[in-house]
Formats: structure tokens, C-alpha cells, sequence
């Protein structure tokens, strides 16, 4: 049985798909390698959504084509721009992320395959690594932004069987993890495409039935499919298995620019929507993505940003200058000067790194329960508290998958330090 090696790049969804990927391989008998040298079959799980991610993939494509195996890209990349692939490798097979499930047919083919439409989206992956099982709820998404070269390679919302998450999350606590990560695109557009008879909401409340010791985290949504589902997610957020975690990118401060964007929310909306969940569950954690040099950026727009910053005092912002994506509305708009996006970056990094600093020196002192999900760095080990705030433990004593009683005594802007109560 040939040999095979998989590589992968960007967001949760992405290593769902890699996961989905494997599960099928598996189930053939197919066998994994740690090196690409040592593979029959090479597969690179590619990212699109930024121009230095998009450089670092060309380069990785250019690598392992060199090693003259058979070569099959998958990813945004392969779907979004597929002729930029092939221009590289050209005998590479291509396979979209909506299209995972095929996986089988275009490695048993000696020749090229190109396979980048999808249909229902059925397969649920059966590994993990870890103590972290990442379960994709949908791929794909119900908006348009203007900057989301996404869009392109998921091209339809595509919601995944509540009975196979089900499963799947069931088998993956047997098996031992203690984190489910149900993601998506935007997860709280799960059941749109399914005639909106069934929500996000009754997806998370049938994994907190599964008996077992673990936790859930809710992945990434928009805000506009937030608000149409808000008081039912509360509700299930209060579940003591559910994280008091929310990704909620609002990628602007400033309403013009949202507009631009295509985002489907205003400022004030998105305001009263992190108030409601902050007033009834306690400790709530929200995280945010914001796009700093976005086309339309003037200096109020970039100014409205940092105010909300201020006044939100997000625990975790992923920060991002914008750059161009082909064959995006916004790649056709008037551009802000890099050395103004720089400038920019600059100013609300340092800003944001101030006041994730100030969040985390709250919590100094205090004692707090933690599981513990991952390996650190230099033998440490990360935990996570209830609204998922990473706590880093040195002890040899630390066992993954386990609760702890931890004394938090110190704090950078990054991330909690602490040791054994």
C-alpha cells in the first residue's frame, strides 16, 4: 500500500478538512509518513487568505514538486486559483476544499485530476490529533465580503448531517479528547441551507449530551448570524461543557468601511450584540478580527476602529493590514498606501497589546480551575480556563486532559502563567 504525506496550512476548517481526508484515506488502508521524501502520494493543504500566505504556498508547491512524487494540492488555493497552481506544478492534481471527499478518486489515478465542485457535505473526520478534535459543522458561508478570496473556493454553504457531528464529536471523546471544536466559516449559519428548520443552537446542545468529561468551543460566526440565533446560543453557552468563548469578527470600527466590506451590521449593532452577551454570561470571552488599510480606510475610519478597541477591550484581536486578493471587489477599490497600512498596524498592535495585558493582570492572583488541551513550549503545558484564556503551567507533574486547580501569577498580553493551588 503507498505511502502518503499531508501538509497543512490556515484556519480550523482547513485542518477539518485534512482530518475529513485522512479518515477516507485511512479506511483504504493508506499509510502516513512524517517526511515528504519518504511518501508515494504528497498532499498540501493549502491557505489563500492573505498575499504572504498565498507567496509562502507557491514557494511550498515549488518544494515538493521538486521531489517528483505524486503531488496533489487541496485547499483555497487550489480552488481560488488553480491556474496559479498548475502554472507552478503543472502535473499536480487539484482537489477544492468542498470537494475533500473525493480524495480517494484523484489519488488512485496515475494521471492529473482536477476536482475542485463539491456536493452535500457528508463525512465527518474520525482522527485528531492531540487532546483536540476539530469537527466541521459547515463550510462555506451565507455572506459576500468584498476582501474574502474564501468566497471563491467555498463557494456554497454546505451544512453537515446533525447526526454525523453527533458521531463523530461521540467518537472523538471515546477516543480521548476533551476539546470538541465545532468550526466553520461561519458556524452560526449552520441549517440555512438546510431550510432553516435547525440551527447551531441544536447542533451544540446535542454534543453536550455525550456522556464523558470534555469541553466544547464554538467556532468562528458572523455577526449579522448571530443576532438571528443570539438568545438560544446564550442559553446554550451557559452549559457547563460549552466554553464562554465567541469569535465574532467585526473587521472595522468605522460603518463606511463595513459597508464597503459588504458586512451586513452596523457599529452600534455589533455593540449591542457584545453587550447582550457580556451582560448574561458572566466572564465572557469575545474574541474579534479586524482588517487595518481595508480600501476607503481614512484617518476618522482608522480612528473609529481604535475607539471601539478601546471600548469593547477585546480579550484576543487577530489583526490583519489588508492586501490584495485577485478577483475581489476590493482589490478593484482605490488603495491605502502600504506605508499608511504599516503605519497603521503599528499603532493598533501596540494598542491592543495594552489592553489584553490589562485583561490578563486582572485574573493575577486569582485561582482558577483549568483543563489542559496542548503542549507548550520548553515543556510546558496550556490549559484553558472556562472562556478559554490560555494559562501556561511548567510542572512535570502536568497530564494532558486533566482539570487543575491554578494559581494565575503572571501575565503578558499573550497569555496567562501559573502553577499548581
Amino acid at each position: 500500500m503507498k505511502t502518503i504525506y499531508v501538509e497543512t496550512y490556515g484556519c480550523a476548517l482547513n485542518r477539518a478538512d485534512t482530518y475529513v481526508m485522512m479518515t477516507l484515506l485511512k479506511s483504504e488502508g493508506y499509510n502516513f509518513v512524517e517526511n515528504p521524501e519518504n511518501a508515494d502520494i504528497i498532499i498540501l493543504n493549502t491557505c489563500a487568505v492573505r498575499l504572504e500566505t498565498e507567496e509562502r504556498m507557491k514557494q511550498r508547491i515549488k518544494e515538493l514538486n521538486t521531489l517528483s512524487k505524486k503531488l496533489v494540492v487541496a485547499g483555497c488555493m487550489s480552488s481560488a486559483e488553480p491556474a496559479t497552481v498548475l502554472s507552478i506544478a503543472p502535473n499536480a492534481s487539484l482537489i477544492g476544499p468542498q470537494s475533500v471527499e473525493r480524495i480517494i478518486d484523484v489519488i488512485k489515478l496515475e494521471e492529473r485530476k482536477i476536482v475542485l465542485e463539491g456536493d452535500r457535505a457528508l463525512i465527518t473526520p474520525r482522527t485528531f490529533d492531540g487532546k483536540i478534535a476539530i469537527i466541521p459543522v459547515a463550510d462555506g458561508c451565507a455572506g459576500n465580503c468584498s476582501f474574502c478570496i474564501t468566497k471563491l473556493a467555498r463557494r456554497k454553504l454546505r451544512s453537515y448531517p446533525l447526526r454525523e457531528i453527533v458521531n463523530a464529536a461521540r467518537d472523538a471523546v471515546k477516543a480521548g479528547a476533551k476539546e470538541i471544536e465545532l468550526t466553520g466559516q461561519d458556524t452560526a449559519a449552520y441549517g440555512l441551507d438546510l431550510g432553516g428548520s435547525i440551527s447551531l443552537v441544536d447542533v451544540v446542545n446535542k454534543v453536550t449530551e455525550i456522556d464523558g468529561d470534555f469541553m466544547i468551543r464554538i467556532g468562528m460566526m458572523t455577526p449579522e448570524q448571530a443576532m438571528r440565533i443570539i438568545d438560544n446560543l446564550i442559553e446554550v453557552m451557559r452549559n457547563p461543557k460549552v466554553y464562554k468563548f465567541i469569535h465574532l469578527p467585526v473587521q472595522s470600527g468605522d460603518d463606511r468601511v463595513l459597508k464597503l466590506m459588504n458586512r451586513k451590521y452596523t457599529i452600534d449593532e455589533y455593540k449591542e450584540l457584545v453587550s447582550e452577551i457580556r451582560s448574561k454570561i458572566p466572564f465572557a470571552n469575545i474574541t474579534t478580527d479586524i482588517i487595518i488599510g481595508h480600501p476607503g480606510e481614512d484617518e476618522d475610519a482608522f480612528n473609529n476602529t481604535l475607539l471601539l478597541m478601546k471600548e469593547l477591550r477585546f480579550e484576543r484581536i487577530h489583526l490583519a493590514m489588508y492586501s490584495i486578493r485577485p478577483n475581489t471587489r476590493s482589490a478593484s477599490m482605490p488603495q491605502v498606501p502600504d506605508s499608511v497600512k504599516k503605519k497603521r498596524i503599528q499603532i493598533a498592535n501596540k494598542l491592543y497589546e495594552d489592553i489584553a495585558l490589562s485583561i490578563h493582570l486582572e485574573y493575577v492572583g486569582s485561582t482558577s480551575r483549568v483543563i489542559t488541551t496542548e503542549l507548550g513550549r520548553k515543556g510546558s503545558v496550556v490549559g484553558r480556563l472556562m472562556n478559554y484564556i490560555p494559562v501556561v503551567i511548567r510542572s512535570e507533574n502536568v497530564e494532558l486532559g486533566k482539570w487543575y486547580n491554578v494559581k494565575i501569577t503572571e501575565a503578558s498580553f499573550y497569555d496567562l502563567r501559573g502553577v499548581f493551588a
